[in-house]
């Protein structure tokens, strides 16, 4: 099906993507998984070409283009001429944003440009060792000391955790609320900030994910992003712009593996004819192709009503929730067709297959989108136990 939410800009901005890609992240997409992390020379190369934090103003040297669909596509051609290990995209909008719309002029002025350029790398530090999707478990506190915060704790599997050079951490900030949260900037070469190991992966390699420790880090009161207590009301804001993200990349996945192996199958040879060629495999192609066109035709709406500021918690939750189950389909069937070499890491379905487990556990797992979107049609047990009492009260 042929999509109509691109304009003529986008396709040659589609193009110019396409051709960095191919000239200066896929040459190096072996090496940076053998030695496990992204060279830094990448982000910058990526700053040259105008791709990191478009959305910032110009006078914070970016583009002031706010527009998600140039985020999309560069998600979808990352994922077919790139390495899904480099996570610009984290940078430009997991990330970026929380500096763009929390931050004073002063801050914005401080970080950005350098963000915009690729000196500064992006990370932010929710998860811990007890504390996952339920970000109200968080155990790192900061405590006020008057002229600086206080900030103790650990986090782990924080993407870019190695590489980053300024990470916004969530730390509990009222012992007697688990709401109240606070972001605070930690920056590289803060006494007390220290990394962990870049910890191993099932799939991923060149994407470094690293525990982080905060041993009475003293933070700058002017490093507080947002309002004091209020973190995790600010988390909450960027979550659905998270899980968009997160929606637009495993389908992009999904459609490079299907490429490749729709490839594979037409070359490769079974008993004098194709792979391709079976009833069986061609009707496997079928299914894949009709299901990833109905997942782009309603994330693309989904990326249309995020640009007009109008996305809801739950359409992003049915995005992420539909796409990530469908990468997972999609990658699984596709080693299948490859056979034997499916499983060996030398073609890229192999690594495809590995790289796409995770997608339904980051940015909230399928079980937590399924729980939002159940009580988005009224199947909350919480609600229908205050209703039943209230009932028998009255």
């Amino acid at each position: 099906m042929d999509r109509n939410i691109f304009e003529e800009e986008h396709e040659m901005f589609r193009d110019s993507v396409r051709s960095f890609l191919i000239n200066e992240i896929q040459p190096h997409a072996d090496r940076w998984a053998e030695q496990e992390i992204v060279d830094r020379d990448a982000f910058l190369k990526a700053g040259e070409q105008g791709l990191l934090c478009m959305w910032a103003d110009e006078k914070y040297g970016g583009a002031g283009v706010s527009d998600f669909r140039f985020e999309q596509i560069m998600l979808e051609e990352n994922a077919r001429y790139g390495d899904v290990g480099f996570f610009m995209f984290l940078h430009n909008r997991l990330v970026g944003p929380y500096i763009g719309e929390l931050g004073t002029e002063e801050q914005k002025a401080r970080w950005l440009p350098k963000c915009v350029s690729g000196e500064n790398i992006l990370a932010i530090a929710m998860t811990e060792p007890g504390a996952g999707s339920d970000v109200s478990g968080i155990k790192t506190k900061a405590e006020d000391k008057g002229d600086h915060y206080l900030l103790n704790g650990s986090k782990t599997y924080i993407s870019n955790g190695i590489l980053a050079d300024l990470v916004i951490v969530a730390a509990r900030t009222d012992p007697n609320n688990s709401h109240a949260l606070s972001l605070l900037v930690v920056e590289r070469g803060m006494e007390g900030f220290e990394r962990g190991r870049n910890l191993k992966k099932m799939g991923m390699h060149s994407q470094d994910t690293a525990e982080l420790f905060f041993n009475n880090v003293k933070v700058p009161k002017e490093n507080l992003l947002g309002e004091w207590n209020r973190g995790f009301y600010h988390l909450m804001h960027f979550l659905a712009e998270e899980r968009l993200l997160s929606a637009v990349g495993s389908l992009a996945n999904a459609e490079a593996a299907y490429a490749v192996t729709l490839d594979y199958a037409s070359e490769r040879k079974a008993f004098g004819r194709s792979i391709a060629d079976f009833q069986v495999n061609r009707f496997k192609f079928a299914d894949m192709r009709t299901e990833m066109d109905v997942c782009q035709a309603f994330v693309d709406r989904c990326v249309m009503v995020h640009n007009d500021g109008k996305l809801s918690a739950e359409d992003a939750a049915k995005a992420k929730l539909f796409a990530t189950e469908l990468e997972d389909r999609v990658t699984d069937n596709c080693v299948q067709l490859h056979g034997g070499a499916g499983y060996m890491d030398e073609y890229p379905i192999s690594r495809m297959y590995t790289a796409a487990r995770v997608s339904r556990i980051y940015a909230g797992s399928s079980e937590i989108m399924r729980e939002i979107v159940a009580r988005s049609i009224g199947l909350d047990p919480r609600q229908r136990q205050k209703a039943a009492k209230a009932a028998d009260a009255a």
